[in-house]
Parts: structure tokens; C-alpha cells; sequence
């Protein structure tokens, strides 16, 4: 890991050269010849910028303007602690005192002024060649700042700027400031004043903002550790967008806190930087004294009274104070944002713990922002809400941290504790704002709540018990916080209580944390549906089939499977008795994206059903593995097994359908038994059957020995670990079929098998970190298109253990398949093998799901796809998206991306409800067009209901799927020609891309025409083909 922090360090770090030292020099200058312009005693008035003035509510602003009594440059730059890519310079202007009355530190007179001088200077700037612009100290609209931008940018310096910060100095009597004082007149409460602890401590901010930075500047000067250690927490700090926020962390709060353990003798100059890093991130996650606050002591130095500090403690959640500049430097610092920092700084300590490489990609490299972090994200449009302001833009807080507290309250108190964390955040500032205008515009931005869950079961509970009944004081609360809902209960222990019930099926509850706070927001908000967007459900739409979720059918599945592996178990008349039966598709264990629906007609005895409307004519078996008593008796060859269990299959079939009733058909690899709706495929693993990997006499590679005993094994050992996963994560679920869904509307069904999806998100839940395991689907979903996109696939095997019993020795192995796999991808670099290496207990050279595919021209465009989709996902969850149509482009795949396009007869298709969006294509050359067949219809008409039972089960088609054989047929008959994209979902479009083109090409003619091949295509799916397309011609290969 050390190695990686030095490069890091390398990467991010401002090289201090003498040009960056002339530029910024430069800059400052032409800042000072533009205030030396102002000419001295110049009248200000409120007209400079009477929106401030007005909506801050200040009097008696005006003053003559006077030159800064000095102008020095602070910040990071000072301590060359400035970190790539956000480089800029802090430039501290401090304020003179003829510009002030001694009581300016009332009713916001300062602020006032401050705003002022502050705009008088932008003006003579726009005089010269700078450009310049407003923005605000740590979000604090009343505070705002200048950003002066250089008229030349210095090469390897993109958006450098210098941020222009008022200071002063010894400007008011500190006593006036004091906690306890209250400085606005107008904040009264019943007719008596109220105190301004904030207030105060914003303008005391400004009378020893110089101190402060000297303080740190002292503690940082020739302790290079110190310096890189402050560097990687800045890294560490903005990866993770919700600490480094206003009322959490930011450079200057991890300055004063390196400064505090150095003056405390916590850090040493004889440690490391990684290790300085350790210890202060285990400072704030777990020490103590934060509940009693931090003070600088010094020698020499008068401490602050006890006195004092119960004051601080009773103002402000968390207190960093040092006795020369005797105010709170962490008064913005709110409490649940400090348990945010805390919750974040443990989670970084385990992965220093638990990850590979001492976690450097979990802590420096991923991205834990707002979208990804939490399980609920909802937005609050707030613009225009004169709500928000009613009582005045700036009491002794800001309107918007007052209006992100009442937000919080309510959800916490509304959510109660299925919500393990809720965050609040607002950023009112804009690039591109007038201060001048007042704060009128600052509600552009949406307000942003973050839930994270505590648990699946208590977010997805369906009652919440109130009060009890006799509790006359806290059953009128709890009535008038949820009025109509509250309703009086009596619950099976005989308790009498109110409650609120949030009625659900099933398959819905991941609904009911939003309809609790849209309820609570509606009723206590002056807010309407249309201001408040929830991201929890806009993906649901892709696992519908019809209007309901096909896995509300699961349980009836599961109970068909138990009634089946009853009657499998008592069978009495074959050789060898049934000892287990497994299930093998993905339907058991929840991650199927369309689990079948119970059939009419595949039942076991009764009457023919009545045709419903649009009854499938085609039903999905599903695949279900038994094993026999243990037996000498077996042959030894190959073909001799399949043979007998063939046999067995059949004797078995016999026998269901004597005994039972049941309905079985029979081929010459398996059984199909139709019960309950469903129909089960039988399948018999036999252990001598598997066949294990053998080395190629002379080769350093391994050969794959197939073998359907084999092939059988593996699929029972993922579906058994699969099942036992989701049992523990009962979001996993959903979450992989979201991403199932996903890889096959663009068209990746050939490159990445349902499996493989499996482990993708297994890893997710398994090893979250620097997350906590995913709560909802979205949240699940953007974790998994990350992890495709920026996962180093070249590099890295993804090892996925499950049951955690993978020993040294496994991982060793795992290490070495791994290694041989990447020799052999340097030796051939077209070699397309193995691109994606996934390891598992029962499978550590990652060849049962991805050793042939994705190769490394299809994982580079998953790559490319995936990246794509988790940008537009984020921008969805954050921005004010939401409009369905941009939802629904996560799922849209971009036709113009591939050479051709085959677009098939929708009505043709096995399941047409399935299909997202219908395809069409307006480009192109039209190369051939077809009519559909009349063979085939995917519904069943009144003409089918003639006959028996039996008769019509013979009529359902067992695993039909057109689509499946069509792209068999292309990929045997042009394998060597193009490359097939498919959605085995239930697409209707075909993307293909071309190979390099030559007449050379093995087996075929010279000369041929690429358009001639593509109504070959179509001549293959007759029927089934509506129409071919030519988007690129074909590159030449000599």
C-alpha cells in the first residue's frame, strides 16, 4: 500500500515551482492594483447591494471606503497542502475599522458591510483583465466570498482561481460576542431576546480567521508527514460527499484537527504519514472527549474555563477551541453530520483492516457519494417556497439549516428506527449568482435526503406501534403528528395502543419507507406531490409483467417444488431411491427476472380451463437436480451413465404419472413433469459422472473436460450458495434482477451469463465496503454498474466467497489460475478468453461462467456501457430528473452502436409482454424485410380449447424460444463474420458487428458482399425476421 499513497501523493500534490509561485503572484497583484484604484473615503451605500442588505435585514450600512489594512495569502497554499484538482488560494483581506461602529455587531450590520466592501472591490476588478465571480464560505449565504479567476491560465492549472475572504481584527469587544448574547433584535421568544451563538461565532470567524491559520501554519511548517497525512485525508474527505459538506467536514476543519493532536502529543513527528492518516481518522471515530470538546492547551496560555465550555457544550454538538482565538471553530458542524463522520471514518478503518492492500481502493479510489451511500435518496424542490423564509431569511441561523433541521426532525421522527441514519443537505450557493440580488434564488438547487436503512425487516415492517392508550399526554402526540392514520389497536398480546398500519403485498414492501415520508412531508409540509421525488421505485417497471411483479408467484413455486420432492422421495418402484432434489434455475432462489407464472393447463388433473385472456401458449420448465441412493452398480464409460440415468428418468416419469396423476413427458436427456402450473425438467447427477480438469500433455494449459455430471455439480453448488445469500440479503434479489434486466436490454446476453450477474452482485453485498451492504434496488443497481465499469479486470481476479471458507491455501490457487491466465492473455493479446476472471469455492479457475465470454473486445464495451449508465443514474438520483422517459434510457440501448440490426416480428416473440420498448430504426440502408409467420402465435386462441386435457398440455410448448435457435443458427452458420448482440429477456432487436472483413476469410467466397450476407440473415430467420439493416460497411483485412 505504501507504494500506492506515494504515487497517490505524487498525483494529487501542487508542485510548489517557481512559475506556479510567479502566476499566483501575478494574480494577487493585479487583485491589489484594482483595490488601490478605489479611491479612499469612496461613499457605500445599501444601493451596492441592497437584495443582501434587504433580505439579511440589516440598518445604518453606510460607510466610506477604506484601503485593507493587509492583504496575505492563507489557506492550504500556505502550508502547500492543496490538493489536485481544486487548486486554488485563499487571499485574506482584512477589513479596516474606520469602515465599522462599534456596535455593527448587531442586527447583521457587519455581515452587511462585509457584503459591501466586498462588492465594491468586484467592481474595480471587472475594471481590469480578471474575470470574477460570488460564492459563499462553507455555504454560509450570509458570508459570501470572491472568486477571482486569472486573465491567462497557467498550462497543467485548470480553474485556478484565488477566493478573496474578509478577515478582521480585534473589530469588537469579545464579551459582546459572547454565546450567551443575543445580537438580533428582532429574535425574541414571548417577548424575551433570545441568544446568537451562531450569529456570534460567524462574525468571531472573521476576527480570528488570521489567528487560526497562523496557529496551523505554525504546527505544519517543515513536518512533511504532517502536510501528506492533511493531504490524504482531503482525498479521503471529498470522495465521500456526504462529510465534506458544510455542516461537516472541510480542509480547514482537518487542519485544526492534525493541529490538535499534534498539540496534544496524539500524532509524533517520528510517524509515518499512513500512520498519522490511522490515528486520526481512529481519533474521530472513536474518542471519547468529543463529547466534552476539543482545547488547545499551550503553555504559557490561560485555559478556557469549565464554565465557558458547558456553554459551548449547550450551544453547539461538537466544540474545537483554542484559547487564543476563544471561539467554536466547528460551529457549523452539526451533529447528525458529525455522526455521518464518525459512521464514515469506522467504516474506513475496517477497510484498512479487512481490504485487500490495506484498502487503498476503497478509501482513496471509490466513490462513496450521496447516490451510492444511501439506501433512500428523495429530493424536496423547494424553489419559490416562501415557507422556507417565512420568518426571515437569517436569524441566529440560516432559513435553509434551519429548513434542512425541520426536514430531519420529521422524517426521524416519522421513520423512527427503520431508518439507521437520515441525512439533510441543501446547497443554496450558485456559480453563477448575484449576492447583490438577495437570497431570493439561492432554492434553485434541490434539497437532498439521505436514508440509510437499519434493517430489512424493520424497513419493510407494516405496522408501527405507537403509544399505549392509557398514556393519555403521548397518545395525543403521537395522533396529532399522524392524524388520520393513527388509529387505536388491539394487538395479540392484548395490548390496546395506537398505531399506523401501511398495508402492502408482499412484493411492494420495499414501497413502504416512501409512502411513510411522503405522508409525513404532505402533512407537515406546505409541500405537494409534485415538489417531493422519491428514488426508490423507478426502476420497478423492468420486472413487471403485466401490472404485478411476477415474483409474488415465488411462493406457489416453492410449494410445488416441496409436494414434488415429497412424491420424488417416496417412489418405491426403481432400482436406486431418490435421496435429495436441488433446484437449479434461478427462479428458486429469486434472482430470475421473469420466475414463470402458474399455468392453467399445467396442472395435474381437473377440467379444461377456461381460456383466459392472452394465455401463453409456451411455459419455461424449470430445472430441478435429484440424486439416487449410492450404488457399485454403476458402468464405468461416459455414455453408458447418461444412458442408465436415462433410464431412470424414464421409470421415474412412469411412475409419477401411475401414482400420482401426474402429467410427464419424456426426451432422450430428460423428464418434464407438469404440476401445479408448473413445469419441472429433471435432471441426475451421478458423482462418477464428473470429470475433473486434466493437463495437456506438454502444456502449461489447462483443458476443459465437459461433462454434463460436471456441468450439473457446478450449477448445484452456485444455486446452493446463491440461495443461502439471499436468504441472509433478502435485497439481493431484486437487486440481480435489475441487473440482469440491464445486461440484456443492451444486448450482453451472449457476453455475460445469468451466473456470472449472480457473483457481480453477490460481491456487492459480501464485501460492501466502504459501504454498508445495499438496502434498496437503486442503490444496489449503481453499485453494480461501478463496479463493472471501473473494476481493473486486467489485473485483478474478483473472488467471491460466500461462505467464507475459502483457506490461504484456496486463495493461493485462485492467485495462480489467475496468473496463468494473464501469461497467456500477454502472450496473444487477441486472445479473447478470460478477460473476466471470477473465482468461487467451486470454481477457482473461473471457468464455469466466464471462461469463454466476455472476451476482451465485449468486456471493453460492457466497460463503456456500464460507465455510461452509472453516470445517467447518478445524475437521475441527484438532479431534478423526472421525467420517466430519462429513467427509461438506463434500459435503452443505442441501435446506431452496432454495423447491423436485425429487428424481429414482436408477436412472434415467446412472451411479448416482456419487451421493454418496441425497436424501430430510421437509418441505415434496409437490406431485407419479411412477413411473419402464421405457424407460431405466443397466445392461445379459442380454436386451441378443443379436446381434453392431456390433449391441450400437448399443445404447450416446453422451452420454445425462437430467439434462442435464430441466434444459435447465426453464430454456427457466420461465426467467422460478424459478432451476434441479443436480449434473451425478450427483445426484439439484434445488434451485429462486424469482424475484419476479407474475401480470405475461412470458407468463404472472394468477393462477397457484405449487404448479400445480411439478407442471407434474414433468409435464415424467415418468419421470425421483420427487417435487416446495414449501419456500417465492414472494415477490409487484407
Amino acid at each position: 500500500m505504501d507504494l500506492k499513497v506515494r504515487e497517490l501523493l505524487k498525483e494529487v500534490t501542487l508542485d510548489y515551482s517557481p512559475t506556479l509561485s510567479k502566476h499566483v503572484n501575478d494574480t494577487v497583484s493585479a487583485i491589489k492594483v484594482a483595490i488601490d484604484k478605489i479611491p479612499d473615503d469612496l461613499k457605500v451605500t445599501a444601493d451596492e447591494a441592497p437584495g443582501f442588505v434587504r433580505d439579511i435585514g440589516a440598518d445604518k450600512v453606510e460607510f466610506k471606503f477604506k484601503k485593507p489594512t493587509s492583504i496575505e495569502i492563507g489557506g492550504s497554499y500556505a502550508i502547500q497542502c492543496i490538493v489536485k484538482p481544486d487548486i486554488n488560494v485563499d487571499l485574506f483581506i482584512r477589513l479596516p475599522k474606520e469602515c465599522f461602529h462599534e456596535k455593527d455587531y448587531l442586527n447583521y450590520r457587519y455581515h452587511a458591510k462585509r457584503c459591501l466592501y466586498l462588492s465594491i472591490i468586484k467592481k474595480y476588478l471587472k475594471f481590469s483583465s480578471v474575470k470574477v465571480e460570488w460564492s459563499t464560505l462553507q455555504n454560509e449565504a450570509r458570508k459570501p466570498v470572491l472568486l477571482v479567476y486569472p486573465a491567462t491560465e497557467l498550462v497543467g492549472l485548470p480553474g485556478f482561481f484565488v477566493r478573496i475572504i474578509p478577515t478582521t481584527n480585534s473589530l469588537f469587544t469579545i464579551k459582546k460576542l459572547n454565546l450567551k448574547r443575543s445580537n438580533i433584535r428582532a429574535l425574541t421568544h414571548g417577548g424575551i431576546p433570545q441568544a446568537t451563538p451562531k450569529y456570534n461565532s460567524s462574525i468571531l470567524e472573521d476576527m480570528f480567521l488570521e489567528d487560526t491559520s497562523e496557529l496551523i501554519k505554525r504546527t505544519f511548517l517543515g513536518w512533511k508527514e504532517l502536510g501528506e497525512a492533511s493531504i490524504l485525508l482531503k482525498v479521503w474527505a471529498r470522495q465521500r460527499s456526504s462529510i465534506y459538506v458544510h455542516d461537516c467536514l472541510n480542509g480547514f476543519l482537518i487542519s485544526v484537527i492534525l493541529s490538535y493532536l499534534a498539540s496534544q502529543n496524539k500524532i509524533a513527528n517520528s510517524m509515518r504519514t499512513m500512520q498519522i492518516f490511522r490515528v486520526t481518522l481512529n481519533f474521530i471515530a472513536t474518542a471519547k472527549i468529543w463529547n466534552n470538546g476539543l482545547y488547545f492547551r499551550r503553555e504559557g496560555q490561560k485555559g478556557i474555563p469549565q464554565e465557558e465550555r458547558v456553554s459551548y457544550k449547550e450551544a453547539f454538538p461538537i466544540v474545537i477551541c483554542d484559547p487564543s482565538a476563544p471561539f467554536n471553530m466547528s460551529f457549523r458542524i452539526s451533529r447528525i453530520g458529525f455522526v455521518q463522520l464518525q459512521d464514515e471514518a469506522a467504516l474506513t478503518l475496517k477497510c484498512i483492516e479487512k481490504c485487500r492492500d490495506g484498502g487503498f481502493e476503497e478509501i482513496f479510489m471509490t466513490k462513496v457519494d450521496f447516490a451510492a451511500k444511501y439506501d433512500y435518496c428523495i429530493r424536496l424542490d423547494l424553489k419559490g417556497k416562501s415557507e422556507v423564509h417565512a420568518s426571515g431569511f437569517c436569524l441566529d441561523d440560516e432559513c435553509w439549516r434551519l429548513y434542512e433541521q425541520k426536514v430531519h426532525s420529521l422524517l426521524n421522527q416519522g421513520l423512527n428506527n427503520r431508518a439507521k441514519l437520515i441525512r439533510v443537505t441543501w446547497r443554496n450557493t450558485l456559480s453563477d449568482c448575484s449576492i447583490e440580488n438577495g437570497f431570493s434564488i439561492l432554492d434553485r438547487e434541490p434539497l437532498l435526503v439521505g436514508v440509510s436503512v437499519s434493517s430489512m425487516e424493520n424497513a419493510f415492517r407494516v405496522a408501527d406501534i405507537g403509544p399505549n392508550a392509557e398514556n393519555k399526554e403521548e397518545a395525543l402526540k403521537f395522533r396529532k403528528f399522524w392524524g388520520e392514520k393513527a388509529e387505536l389497536r388491539r394487538f395479540k398480546d392484548g395490548t390496546i395502543a395506537e398505531s399506523t398500519v401501511w398495508e402492502s403485498e408482499h412484493w411492494n414492501r420495499h414501497l413502504i419507507l416512501k409512502r411513510i415520508a411522503e405522508y409525513v412531508l404532505l402533512r407537515h409540509l406546505s409541500l405537494s406531490k409534485e415538489n417531493i421525488v422519491h428514488i426508490v421505485d423507478q426502476l420497478d417497471f423492468s420486472l413487471l409483467h403485466g401490472v404485478r411483479d411476477p415474483i409474488s408467484f415465488s411462493g406457489s413455486l416453492l410449494e410445488a417444488l416441496e409436494v414434488l420432492s415429497k412424491h420424488l422421495r417416496l417412489i418405491q418402484d426403481i432400482p436406486l431411491k431418490v435421496s435429495s432434489v436441488q433446484p437449479l434455475d434461478p427462479a428458486f432462489r429469486f434472482t430470475s427476472v421473469f420466475p414463470p407464472e402458474p399455468h392453467p393447463l399445467a396442472i395435474v388433473k381437473g377440467d379444461v380451463p377456461r381460456l383466459q385472456k392472452l394465455m401463453p401458449s409456451c411455459i419455461q420448465p424449470l430445472e430441478v437436480m435429484i440424486q439416487l441412493e449410492g450404488s457399485g452398480n454403476w458402468p464405468m464409460d461416459d455414455i453408458a451413465i447418461e444412458k442408465t440415468k436415462t433410464a431412470f428418468l424414464l421409470k421415474i416419469g412412469e411412475s409419477l404419472q401411475n401414482s400420482c396423476g401426474m402429467t410427464c413427458t419424456a426426451t432422450e436427456d430428460d423428464v418434464d413433469v407438469f404440476m401445479s402450473g408448473y413445469v419441472f425438467r429433471l435432471k441426475i447427477w451421478h458423482e462418477r459422472g464428473l470429470s475433473l480438469l486434466k493437463r495437456e500433455d506438454g502444456s502449461d494449459q489447462f483443458k476443459w473436460v465437459s461433462s454434463i455430471d460436471k456441468e450439473l455439480f457446478v450449477r448445484s453448488q452456485h444455486s446452493s450458495m446463491i440461495n443461502g445469500l439471499q436468504g441472509r440479503y433478502p435485497l439481493y434479489g431484486p437487486v440481480v434482477r435489475i441487473a440482469k434486466r440491464w445486461v440484456a436490454s443492451h444486448l450482453f446476453s451472449s457476453c455475460l451469463v445469468e451466473e456470472a450477474v449472480e457473483l457481480l452482485v453477490a460481491h456487492l453485498f459480501l464485501q460492501p465496503l466502504p459501504f454498508n451492504a445495499p438496502c434498496s434496488r437503486i442503490t444496489g443497481f449503481l453499485r453494480f454498474l461501478r463496479l463493472l465499469s471501473e473494476y481493473d479486470w486486467t489485473f485483478s481476479a474478483l473472488v467471491v466467497d460466500i461462505n467464507e471458507d475459502l483457506s490461504p491455501k484456496d486463495e493461493k490457487e485462485i492467485s495462480n489460475n489467475f496468473m496463468l491466465t494473464r501469461k497467456g492473455y500477454e502472450e496473444n493479446k487477441q486472445n479473447g478468453s478470460a478477460a473476466m476472471f471470477l473465482a468461487t469455492a467451486y470454481d477457482k479457475a473461473s471457468e464455469a461462467w466466464t471462461r469463454f465470454s466476455p472476451n476482451v473486445s465485449e468486456l471493453k464495451r460492457l466497460v463503456a456501457y456500464a460507465r455510461s449508465s452509472a453516470n445517467l443514474l447518478n445524475k437521475l438520483i441527484l438532479q431534478d430528473q423526472i421525467d420517466s422517459y430519462k429513467w427509461e434510457c438506463l434500459l435503452r440501448t443505442p441501435l446506431n452502436n452496432y454495423d447491423a440490426v436485425i429487428l424481429l416480428h414482436r408477436d412472434k416473440l415467446p412472451y411479448p409482454q416482456r419487451l421493454l420498448f418496441p425497436s424501430e430504426l430510421n437509418q441505415g440502408k434496409h437490406v431485407a424485410q419479411g412477413n411473419a409467420s402464421k405457424v407460431f402465435q405466443p397466445f392461445m386462441s379459442p380454436g386451441d380449447f378443443k379436446g381434453s386435457l392431456e390433449e391441450l398440455k400437448n399443445k404447450l410448448l416446453v422451452n420454445f424460444d425462437p430467439l434462442r435457435f435464430f441466434v444459435g443458427d447465426l453464430e454456427k452458420e457466420f461465426s467467422n463474420m460478424f459478432k451476434v448482440w441479443y436480449d434473451s429477456l425478450g427483445g426484439d432487436a439484434i445488434g451485429i458487428t462486424w469482424d475484419r472483413f476479407s474475401s480470405k476469410k475461412r470458407g468463404r467466397e472472394e468477393g462477397e458482399d457484405p449487404v448479400d450476407v445480411l439478407k442471407s440473415v434474414g433468409q435464415f430467420g424467415k418468419g421470425f425476421v421483420r427487417s435487416v439493416y446495414s449501419l456500417k460497411s465492414p472494415r477490409l483485412m487484407n
